[in-house]
């Protein structure tokens, strides 16, 4: 155990130094070093973006009456049922009945589709409409299925901490610290990003240069001139995505490469087969990406998007596709930056709080300990810089409660090196020898340290898992300090004391 190779003092030290590199690069100007990542700060410390966004529900209602006036339309003509002018008005599906006589048969057929929609009859036309209750259902669900997507596309990570919160019926609060670029904030939010595919009517031309009398037609992204008549039923939608990443062609174009799950890629297998030779159309936000040619089956479940991208456009789309598609559009009605919402008095009285807490915590370790103590502090040090260096690595921000909490992990973070401490003086009180005490110390408290620090990771994973926000934020912070304190703890305060042991040879220690 305290045999301590040279290649293992060399990583060690190795990671050390990363550390120390990865935190100073915070202290320099940020158009200064060769590196670029920064600790992002709060909103509370820094200020940042401001917007408030509203959902366009009409729109996805009328997309809703759309799907449900062709159940409708193929519901009648299964039953062979008359009817004349079937059509959206408002928020409702109207029909006027053909034959009065089958008014009774056209509403239980109309009733089988939904139980959800309220059907009225008034001088032979037929009303169809939401229930209340069921509008006000369908829009909350939009509403807090929206704010999600916001947040996966805001923060995949969940190290940038945005504030997210529904505001009345139909808009989205949403605050993101330390972001200045509210452009690139409200493109990625103004994307609806919903991608679908379909088979081309080949009945006309294409590309066009005009709109075709067809089923519909749809422009070429980037083009003003260039139409594309598609077949109105998709073949396949977005929702069946599990994954997209931005990669290059074999000419080294940018392209978006996807993967569908399973019963996507059966589905596009199958539709591949039907129509090899056929060109089909990828369309995203009503406009067409690429429409390649089907040259032989596609049989893996994945596929390439190329077209006019850049590097930065292609990072864009892929991240859109992987967050999900927007249920209805969002719309910027409110922008502002927000300025620190603490004063510069609470944010000094801050950071005296924290060094006072760290310099009391190495008082207490030094005074008990000795020897030892110097040893737990080197190791506190580098333990601190190891959490600010895999912060900026993964350019998280920091808040004041975030601080605060640093205080509080470094503070827990001795607890491994209490538990080591502890051991070696109970077994020095048994007749061991230095060597022998610190040996077994070690070998002792590893498995209490490991237990206690796994169901620590257990806690924080679950907290990721299940949490949003700042709460994930706070579980990425607590996975980074449990693994940081593993490392000080257990390699690098051993291998300093092994070093003193070696060097020093003491006959006896005082800890």
């Amino acid at each position: 155990m305290l045999d301590y190779p040279l290649w293992k003092k060399l990583l060690v030290l190795a990671i050390c130094a990363w550390a120390v590199l990865y935190t100073a690069v915070n202290f320099q100007a940020p158009d200064k070093g060769f590196i670029s990542q920064r600790i992002n700060l709060g909103l509370d410390l820094k200020g940042g973006s401001y917007l408030m966004l509203e959902l366009g529900t009409d729109s996805y209602l009328k997309e809703q009456l759309q799907n449900m006036l062709e159940e409708v339309r193929i519901a009648l003509r299964k039953e062979h049922l008359g009817y004349q002018n079937l059509r959206v008005e408002g928020e409702a599906i109207s029909l006027k009945l053909r034959e009065a006589d089958d008014e009774d048969k056209i509403v239980s057929a109309l009733r089988s589709l939904s139980r959800d929609w309220n059907i009225e009859v008034n001088q032979d036309v037929v009303h169809m409409t939401f229930y209340p209750e069921y509008r006000k259902q369908l829009l909350k669900k939009i509403l807090e299925q929206s704010i999600e997507i916001v947040r996966r596309r805001v923060d995949q990570t969940g190290t940038r901490e945005p504030i997210i919160q529904r505001q009345g019926e139909n808009r989205i609060l949403l605050q993101v610290p330390g972001l200045k670029d509210t452009e690139s904030l409200k493109r990625l939010l103004g994307t609806t990003a919903k991608m679908t595919f379909h088979l081309m009517d080949e009945s006309e031309p294409f590309p066009a240069a005009q709109r075709a009398v067809g089923s519909e037609n749809l422009l070429l992204k980037g083009e003003k001139d260039r139409f594309f008549n598609i077949k109105r039923t998709s073949i396949l939608g977005g929702d069946m995505l599990t994954d997209a990443q931005a990669g290059f062609d074999q000419s080294s174009q940018p392209v978006v490469n996807f993967r569908f799950n399973s019963i996507g890629a059966k589905k596009f297998a199958d539709v591949t087969k039907e129509n090899t030779g056929k060109p089909f159309a990828i369309v995203l936000d009503n406009h067409v990406i690429t429409a390649p040619r089907i040259n032989e089956p596609i049989l893996g479940g994945s596929g390439m998007i190329s077209g006019s991208f850049t590097t930065e456009s292609a990072n864009e789309l892929a991240l859109l596709l992987r967050a999900g598609a927007l249920p209805a559009p969002l719309t910027v009605v409110e922008e502002r930056s927000v300025g620190p919402s603490l004063g510069q008095d609470s944010i000094d009285s801050g950071k005296k709080a924290a060094f006072l807490g760290i310099a009391l915590v190495m008082f207490f370790m030094f005074a008990t300990y000795l020897m030892f103590g110097i040893f737990a502090n080197i190791a506190l040090v580098i333990n601190l810089t190891l959490v600010v260096a895999c912060l900026t690595l993964f350019g998280a921000t920091l808040t004041m409660p975030g601080i605060a909490g640093m205080v509080l992990t470094l503070g827990m973070s001795v607890d491994a090196n209490v538990l080591i401490f502890e051991r070696i003086r109970e077994e020095i009180r048994n007749g061991r020898s230095p060597l022998a005490a610190v040996d077994h110390g070690f070998q002792k408290a590893y498995s209490t340290i490991m237990d206690s620090n796994v169901t620590g990771l257990i806690s924080a994973f679950l907290l990721y898992m299940f949490g949003s926000g700042p709460i994930k934020g706070f579980a990425v912070t607590l996975s980074i300090g449990i693994v940081t304190s593993m490392f000080s703890a257990i390699m690098l305060t051993r291998m300093l004391i092994v070093i003193y042991l070696r060097q020093a040879k003491p006959k006896t220690i005082r800890i």
